[in-house]
């Protein structure tokens, strides 16, 4: 609950003014709060005199929540190999096993899986649990769960983490419902707390206008589902040592109440940004449609790909497709142009694993300053051609010196 300190609430108004839920007001010069508080701790941050506080409930974690060991990945498994989030997972997963002195293993659904089991233990799995058989050929939401509700009764891991594409977020909070647990969906950031060894789990809550940090002390496994291209996937190593468990499940498990006729891919021309090495995105400070010509001839300059924030998407200046953030795709590329993008959280969601991030923005105290490795604070419509001169110059000369 939230407490205040009628002593010390001196009745500034700030918490007052910062509640995005009006859950707080300053009556008799005290701070006073309401129903509607949520706990979000936006308040408390703010306080300049410490009046406001919140106090958590320990909560008593059951014993039979020690047998609980282990952390186990969803390998997805389509079109005849292993989703790249899968290596992903396996990255995040590997750094948590380590720090709870536990296995990592993963689960491979599917139809004649060929290799795929030896290629997670190169990528950092320690255990692999493979269930291969001609019933799982096509996904469907009742086998993929009953068979994955079977492994984990069974072993028993702590922490189950999956991918958060079409099919993770179609069977996985099925399968959290099926095991009564609870699931954190889409995150960014999973760490584990020193002091109990608790999954917490970081996501945007409310529009993007926080990130939230969760975590389920009272049921397991804890499970959550990660954003494809958030998480850094360990690099192959062939020389890993690993332990395939082949599981057979009960044929009555296998039974779904969907038949797949046929998968049919959609052919689209839409532009895959997720692919692309180097990206130029643009923002609301390219003031217009015509403002994306200059990002448009940079991307292509550097053999990238156009990208956009929800501001320039909004406003008509480019489509849908090209949109990085919350509401758009997640991006990972080598170099990322943000130019004229202010970094709201719910564009940094999407772009901050990028290897490289070079910011132009007019404002120095714009939230994108404090994840670029390189920042350019100045009018972008006098540095873009520049820089794209620039670029011309040195390939001009790297030409002429052949």
């Amino acid at each position: 609950m939230l407490k205040i300190d009628v002593e010390a609430c001196i009745g500034c108004g700030l918490c007052e003014d910062t509640c995005t839920f009006g859950a707080i007001k300053v009556e008799d010069s005290v701070a006073v709060v309401g129903e509607t508080c949520t706990l979000c701790g936006s308040c408390v941050d703010v306080c300049e005199v410490g009046a406001l506080s919140i106090d958590t409930v320990e909560k008593n974690v059951p014993d039979e929540l020690k047998d609980w060991a282990g952390v186990w990945i969803y390998a997805e498994y389509r079109d005849a190999r292993i989703a790249p989030v899968a290596f992903e997972l396996l990255g995040a997963g590997r750094k948590l096993a380590d720090q709870l002195g536990v296995p990592l293993s993963a689960v491979l659904l599917g139809s004649a899986l060929g290799e795929s089991a030896e290629a997670l233990i190169a990528h950092g799995a320690d255990q692999v649990y493979r269930v291969d058989d001609p019933a799982l050929a096509n996904f469907t939401d009742d086998a993929y769960a009953n068979v994955f509700e079977d492994l984990i009764r069974e072993h028993q891991p702590e922490i189950v983490l999956a991918g958060a594409t079409a099919i993770g977020r179609s069977f996985i909070p099925r399968l959290a419902t099926m095991l009564a647990t609870g699931l954190t969906a889409d995150c960014t950031d999973l760490a584990i707390r020193a002091e109990d060894g608790a999954l917490l789990q970081t996501r945007p809550a409310f529009g993007g206008n926080i990130m939230a940090t969760i975590e389920c002390p009272t049921t397991r496994p804890q499970m959550a589902t990660v954003r494809p291209l958030v998480m850094k996937p360990n690099s192959h190593d062939g020389s890993r040592q690993g332990e395939i468990i082949d599981f057979t499940p009960d044929p009555a498990r296998l039974q779904s109440r969907v038949r797949v006729l046929r998968s049919v891919r959609e052919e689209s021309d839409e532009v895959n940004i997720n692919e692309a090495d180097v990206l130029v995105a643009g923002g609301r400070g390219l003031e217009s449609e015509k403002g994306f010509e200059m990002v448009r001839e940079l991307a292509g300059l550097l053999g990238g790909a156009t990208a956009a924030s929800r501001a320039a998407v909004d406003s008509g200046w480019i489509p849908y497709p090209h949109q990085v953030g919350q509401t758009g795709k997640t991006v990972c590329p080598k170099v990322y142009f943000a130019c004229g993008i202010s970094g709201a959280v719910q564009h940094m969601v999407g772009m901050q694993s990028s290897d490289t991030i070079i910011a132009i923005n007019r404002d120095e105290n714009a939230p994108i300053f404090q994840v670029a490795t390189y920042g350019m604070v100045g009018d972008l419509f006098e540095i873009l051609p520049k820089l794209i001169e620039r670029i011309r110059e040195s390939r001009t000369g790297e030409a002429g010196n052949r």
